[in-house]
Order: structure tokens, then sequence, then C-alpha cells
């Protein structure tokens, strides 16, 4: 009989031991931290943020940079100019007998380089600019879109490095406002890249065919040879596992694959159809100018090709590789080197053989494919005789990428040298060593890329000077003078704003503007008032000008200059002279020219129109670099103190009125 205030004790089956688990990874990237994992992710900035970040400096560079080659100006600002005013200068490239300049590309930007103007009933110089702010917004978009996606598939940290090496990079400042394909190539493999950055899987379609759509679309619209940038990306949708399970079997897998891209590339070959219409409407006649640009360069025989137009040494781009990105470029050039040398020293970063699935693709084999596309389009460059600035901007973005992960790789270096040395974790995690480590060589590319940027602007502004003055003083003065000075008018939809002279009175004073031996940094006719004829005077250069696009009105229903399906004479692709497309000095009201008083030079061809005080008036002159007698530490980079400037040879770069004219 139990009492009910009796006790009993119960015994328990002893638990099983918990099974200690892998931390997880804080994040899915490909490099993983190895300390403060448990920390709260560094500050990033969202898309939103990142894109309104960069827009303030590409703004800036659409309003301040300077034109750097002539090519923009002769082959796309003319172009365009000739679409939208009726006028402008044609080179041999845009001829219909040769036609390796797109008119598509070239029409692609008529809309925003001329309705915003309209509505605002502005004038042409605003839209220059206006286009230029369009490239910028363009830019920022892409540059955003792919530090966004660094940050999610590679690392917190490397996305950052990226983000704000990419906003004070010299290089960039250059290229993303600038109107060339090899600018338009960047925006597109910019994009592409976003994509090709995300682990390829069955499941993950839309990587293929994004990725392949703006590829595509960069080298159909922009430059054909962009396109080999692609080529890493599309070996690793072919052979590489990714996310897929190395036990599936290949046929069936490599079916899928080479199915699904070969679906995406025709989608990509659609872009065909808008850019050969366009072109054949332009020039008159069936014209594929992707494969005319191909046929030239590669196929162009030894009388002729890309050559003829100068070449350079095989270092050519890592000189100018260092100018524009100082830091950034060897960095980029060790990223894979730093990654071997990760996957020896500090493999975990890498994911580690404990933190993925055995029998996917390692992390090593897909950083170093996203790696492989600057490597590949350095060395194409490279191995090319002629040589230009202009052919390395499809990568810059990925060079940036590149140098961003080799910070990041070297970070981790010092992070495990540290802890072996201390034999604590504990205490690295409480380490600001590695912070200040990055901090001080992205605070050091800055500063070179800052001086860099000032430099151009101190030194070799002046054509955009001079055009400026051109337009804003010495015109409205001639007009004063010559009692043709209408009443200034308010500009509509701007209010507050200064009111605006009336240039259009100087159609009646038929005004010819010169330019000599600085034909090659003329800024366009989009910053030359209507009513100003721009012709070339003979100089010393003895290669091929452009000449005037024909003034006719003629249109057909479907393209409104007939001039474009017209093959001028006086143009061809040997880069021979034409001494048609001079005028005599003596016809010229105003003359562009640049003097070195310190280091003369002169010829009986190129005189020193600037001292020629009989002759020409100093209209306006402002200070120029001369380059040849400059230090070069001091040309290349803008350093403060009079010490450093006087490293430097100034000469000045002149608008010259001819003697006695409108005085």
């Amino acid at each position: 009989m139990s009492s009910k205030n009796a006790q009993y004790l119960r015994l328990r089956r002893p638990e099983a031991p918990k099974q200690t688990q892998t931390p997880t990874p804080r994040h899915s990237g490909i490099l993983q931290d190895q300390i403060r994992r448990a920390a709260r992710p560094p500050w990033c900035p969202s898309l939103s943020l990142a894109f309104r970040m960069l827009l303030l400096v590409r703004f800036s560079s659409a309003m301040y940079s300077n034109i750097s080659d002539c090519d923009e100006v002769y082959n796309f600002w003319e172009p365009l100019h000739y679409l939208a005013r009726g006028y402008g200068f044609q080179t041999w490239e845009v001829s219909p007998a040769y036609s390796i300049r797109s008119w598509a590309y070239i029409l692609l930007h008529y809309l925003p380089a001329t309705v915003p103007v309209r509505l605002l009933n502005l004038e042409k110089r605003q839209s220059f600019f206006a286009l230029r702010i369009f490239f910028a917004v363009v830019s920022s978009f892409c540059e955003a879109t792919l530090y966004r996606t660094i940050v999610e598939k590679i690392n917190f940290h490397v996305g950052r490095y990226f983000l704000f090496s990419l906003m004070f990079s010299a290089g960039m400042w250059i290229s993303s406002t600038a109107f060339l394909p090899s600018s338009f190539a960047m925006y597109a493999n910019t994009l592409a890249f976003s994509y090709a950055l995300q682990t390829p899987s069955k499941s993950n379609e839309r990587r293929t065919f994004a990725a392949t759509l703006f590829f595509g679309f960069g080298a159909i619209v922009g430059w054909p040879f962009a396109l080999s940038i692609a080529i890493p990306f599309v070996l690793e949708e072919l052979f590489v596992y990714g996310e897929d399970t190395s036990q599936a079997k290949f046929g069936d897998w490599f079916g899928y694959r080479i199915g699904r891209l070969v679906v995406a590339g025709g989608a990509a070959a659609l872009f065909f159809i808008p850019v050969i219409g366009l072109d054949s409407l332009a020039y008159g006649r069936l014209t594929v100018v992707p494969w005319n640009i191909i046929k030239y360069n590669i196929f162009g025989g030894s009388e002729r090709g890309p050559d003829l137009y100068g070449t350079e040494p095989w270092h050519f781009y890592i000189s100018n590789l260092v100018v524009n990105f100082n830091l950034l470029a060897p960095l980029a050039l060790l990223s894979l080197p730093a990654l071997v040398l990760t996957s020896v020293v500090d493999n975990k970063r890498l994911g580690g053989p404990t933190n993925r699935d055995p029998n996917s693709t390692s992390p090593f084999l897909l950083l170093a494919i996203r790696l492989s596309p600057f490597y590949l389009w350095f060395s194409i460059l490279s191995s090319q005789a002629h040589k230009e600035e202009r052919f390395m901007f499809p990568a810059y973005t990925i060079l940036v990428f590149n140098a961003s992960v080799s910070i990041y790789l070297i970070r981790g270096w010092i992070e495990t040298a540290y802890i072996k040395l201390t034999k604590s974790p504990y205490k690295a995690s409480k380490s600001s060593l590695f912070k200040l480590t990055t901090l001080l060589l992205l605070t050091a590319s800055t500063l070179f890329s800052v001086s860099r940027i000032l430099a151009l602007g101190h030194y070799y502004h002046a054509p955009l000077q001079v055009a400026y003055y051109f337009e804003a003083s010495e015109l409205p003065r001639v007009l004063n003078v010559t009692g043709l000075l209408a009443p200034p008018r308010p500009m509509k939809g701007l209010e507050g704003e200064k009111p605006r002279v009336d240039l259009s009175p100087l159609k009646e004073l038929n005004l010819t503007l010169c330019v000599g031996k600085e034909w090659y940094r003329f800024p366009s006719h989009w910053l030359v008032p209507d009513g100003v004829h721009v012709d070339f005077v003979k100089n010393d250069f003895d290669g091929m000008l452009p000449r005037h696009f024909d003034r006719s009105t003629g249109s057909s229903r479907l393209w409104p200059r007939e001039a474009t399906r017209r093959e001028p004479e006086g143009l061809n692709d040997l880069n021979k002279e034409n001494l048609s497309h001079y005028v005599s000095i003596d016809t010229c009201h105003y003359l562009i020219d640049s003097d070195f008083p310190k280091y003369p030079i002169s010829s009986l061809l190129e005189p020193r129109y600037a001292v020629d005080a009989d002759r020409w008036d100093r209209a306006y002159c402002t200070p120029f670099l001369d380059s040849a007698h400059s230090m070069m530490i001091t040309r290349v980079l803008w350093i403060p103190g009079e010490f450093w400037q006087r490293k430097n040879s100034f000469g000045e770069f002149c608008l010259l009125r001819r003697r006695g004219l409108f005085t």
C-alpha cells in the first residue's frame, strides 16, 4: 500500500553528445573572412547610394574632363553634329567606301544630345554637356551594379575596395564620359561581368542569358574586339560545373550547357538586325560595320591597317595603366599569383574543403576564371603594334576588380602571419593593423589619382577654355562692335539664370576659325557657335585630315542626311595627305595655335603665329604644359608648391584674331 506522500526517483537516459557544426559562412561569397566572422558585416553602401556617390564624381567628369583623343571628336562628335545640325567634319572611316564606323552607334546618342536641350531651348554647347551627363548616368549605374554583385558574390571588403577605387580612379575619370565605342563596350562589359560573377549552374539560366546579351551588345553596337573579354565566361559555361554536382552524367550536362549558350548567343546576335539595318540605311548599301572593322584591322594587308596611324613599344600599356591607375595597375597584374599564394598559405579564405560541397567546383578555380579576363585583354592588346589608351577602356572596371581582390588577399596574408606570430586569433580580431594596411593602400591610390586628375585639368584643359572664351566673350564682343548684338534672351525653363546672348547674327559675318598644328585638339563643332566656319591650315603633319561633310539638305524618307551615302572625294584609308582639305591662312579671321616661348619651335609651315604682332592679335591665351621640356613626375601628377611647379615648362594655347579685325 503506497502513501500519498511517497517520493519517487526517475532516472533519465543519457543524451547523445551534440555534434560540432562547422561555422556557417557569413555570406555565400567566394572569399570568406577568417577573423571577426561573428561581428557585424562592414558597412557597404546600397545600390542606390553607390549609384549616387559614383554619379557625383562622374558628373564632375562630364563637366570638366578633357577630350583626350581626336578620334572621339572626328569620328563621333562630328558625325553626330552633322546629323543634328547639318554640317561637320567627315573622316574616311565614315565614308561608304570603307564604313568602319557605325551610324547606328552614333544615332543611339542623338536623342540624349538633342531632346533635353530642345525642351529647354538651349544652345548646342549645352547639348555637348547633356550627352556627357548621359554617359555619366549610364556609367554610374553599370559600375554600381557590378559593385553590389561583388559584395554579394565575392566579399564585402572586396566590394568596398572596388567602389572607392572606381570613384577616384583617373582612368575611370577619363573613360566614363568619353564618346567612344570602347567606353560603350566598357559599360556593356561591366553589366555582363556583374552576371558572370555569379556561379554557373543548371538552374541559373539568367546568368547565361544576361551576360551573353550584354557581352554581345557591347561588341555588336560598340567595338567587336571587346568580345574577347567574354572568352573565360564562355569556357566556364561549357566546362565548369559550378554549383552543379560533378556526379551528373557529363554528356547530358554538357549538352544542356552548350544548348543554353547557343540559344543565348542567338538571342544576342539579334542585335545585328537593327545595327545592320541602320548602317545600311545610312551608307545606302548593305553594310556590316563590325565585320568591316575586323577586316580592316586584321586582314587589311601590308599597305593599310591600324599600324599606319602609329605604333608603340610593348610596355606602352604598362606605363599608361600606371599613369591612370597608379598602384591599382600592378595590383591587378598581381591578382592571379596572389590567388595561387593564398591557396597555399590561407586556403580557408577560399572556402576551404570543409565549407563547400566536395562535388562542386573549387572556389579557387571560380575566382581564377573571374580574374582571367583582364589578363587576356592585356595580353591581346600588348601583342599588337598599334596601341592607344582608349583600347584598354573595355577592361577598366575589370582591372579595378582584380586590384581589389589583390588588396583583400594581401590583407589575408598579413592576418595569417599575425596569427602565427601571436598564436592568438583573438588578438587578431582586435587588431586594427589590417584595416590600416588596406586604408593606406586605398588612400595612397586615391591621392595619386586625384593628383593625376588635377594635372589633366591644370595642364591640358586649355583647348576647352579657349573654345569657351571664343563663344562667351569674343563673339559677343564682335557682335557688339559690328552693331549686330541683339537684346539678351532669357533662358527658357531656367528661372533666375543670366540672360543669354543671341549669337545667330554671326551668320551675316561669315567668320572663319582656322586650326593648324593643333588640329588634333580641336574640341568639335559642338563647342563652336553656328555661323562660324572651321577650316584647317597646312602644317607639318602630312597624314590624312578630315574634310567637311557636303552641306546638302537632301534626304530620304527614312534617313535625314543624304551626304552619308555619297563617297566623298579626297578621302583614303592609306593615311595619305590631301592638300584640298586645307585653306590659305589669309582666309582665316581667327586661328587657334600654341606657342612655347622658352623652347620655341618653328618651321616654314608652322611659324610662331602668336608672336607675329603684325598679322595677329592675341585675343586670349592661357597656360599650356610643354610636356617635352617638363619633368616626368611633375607633368604626370599635379604636385603643389613652387619648387615642384618650377620643374615644368609652360607655353601658351591661344586664340588669335587677325590684326585690325573688328577693333
